[in-house]
């Protein structure tokens, strides 16, 4: 049976290190919180190969292009399945994505959140396929984010036990 692990690796990707908090910032939440069957991932943004935050910063439309923004969800997503893996131990143990809530920094009149947001759809749906990667999904525009953050995505998953 291929694992999820196993596609990353047929697509040429690596998983980074579960992401850190900068040095000095205290969170009051966690990266991912299980709850039975579910585990519920808070706002992600692109993590290093060490975990370090990376970003990405600034404003989509102003400093990056929708092109450049759809790469950078993809790196999301990477850091987003390197906090599950951490914490509930196996991909394979994802049983169906549930639902993704992008938020981009836009430049006033910017349009085109859903077509950054698909970089780390897109993701999804080649690691997992359509049955377990399908998911409901939002996008949208924000004026700012913590830390500069030009993207910020969360969602939830269905785990197995």
């Amino acid at each position: 049976m291929t694992t999820p692990e196993d596609r990353l690796a047929a697509l040429g990707l690596k998983l980074p290190q579960p992401t850190k908090a900068p040095d000095g910032v205290q969170l009051p939440f966690v990266f991912v919180n299980v709850r039975g069957q579910r585990a519920l991932f808070s706002g992600h943004a692109k993590s290093a190969e060490d975990g370090r935050i990376v970003g990405p910063f600034g404003v989509v439309g102003a400093d990056f292009t929708t092109d450049q923004g759809y790469e950078e969800a993809r790196g999301v997503a990477l850091s987003v399945l390197a906090n599950l893996k951490a914490e509930i131990g196996e991909l394979s143990r994802i049983t169906g994505w549930v639902r993704v809530f992008g938020m981009v920094t836009s430049a006033p009149g910017y349009t085109e959140q859903h077509l950054v947001v698909n970089g780390f759809s897109d993701l999804i749906n080649s690691v997992f396929g359509p049955d377990v990667g399908r998911h409901s999904r939002s996008a949208l525009g924000v004026s700012g984010l913590p830390f500069g953050f030009a993207m910020e995505i969360e969602g939830e998953v269905l785990i197995s036990e």
